[in-house]
């Protein structure tokens, strides 16, 4: 099985990278979410490391097979869990998976239905079965940092590490610490330094 694939990118086309590892070429299929978040930081001549989901895909005369990119074992791991739904196999999921996966976690999380719709090739009755299957089971993929960078977007990351080292001093649970975060970030996206935001995360703690 292959875990993990790195090379240099010799071709890019909307679904997929052709890497090459000592002139031999892989073709990985990679979701467009992920594909996006690719494109940002590396093109054609540079050389990425993927985490992949290997499989065979097989019909009535040949097996073929398949790899499926990741950059991180989070998101490997939200696609893992995404095609234990009924019906939605690894061709399916790299498919659907077209908008950012912390927002198809919130999706599911909270039940929204026409959100899960508008994903290709999830009607209705997939998306009822979506959330049947994951709601409540799938929090931790919401703390995605996989969003479309926002100016300023640097700087709010930099307090939210620094604030997320100070909380672990102080004995939170990381993913604790990373939901306080994420939440007063949520509520005021103006914050612009560490002191702030754990000012925030107090206050937040004080209202629960």
């Amino acid at each position: 099985m292959i875990s993990r694939i790195t090379g240099k990118i010799i071709e890019k086309g909307d679904n997929y990278l052709m890497l090459d590892l000592n002139g031999i070429a892989y073709q990985v299929l990679v979701p467009p979410a992920v594909m996006q978040r690719i494109g940002d930081c590396s093109g054609v001549g540079e050389s990425i490391s993927l985490r992949t989901f290997h499989y065979l895909q097989t019909d009535q005369s040949k097996s073929v097979p398949v790899l499926i990119g990741f950059i991180n074992e989070i998101e490997q791991d939200f696609f893992e869990v995404f095609i234990t739904v009924s019906g939605i196999g690894p061709r399916a999921a790299l498919r659907a998976i077209n908008k950012p996966i912390s927002e198809i976690a919130r999706a599911i999380d909270e039940g929204d239905l026409a959100f899960l719709k508008a994903l290709p090739g999830i009607g209705e009755q997939r998306a009822k079965e979506i959330v049947a299957k994951l709601q409540n089971k799938i929090g931790r993929f919401g703390l995605i940092q996989d969003q479309t960078p926002k100016t300023g977007s640097t700087l709010t990351k930099d307090i939210a590490e620094e604030a997320l080292a100070v909380l672990m001093q102080l004995e939170y649970k990381k993913t604790e610490a990373l939901s306080m975060i994420k939440k007063s970030l949520e509520l005021f996206p103006d914050t612009n330094t560490t002191e702030e935001l754990l000012n925030l995360v107090y206050k937040q703690r004080k209202i629960k």
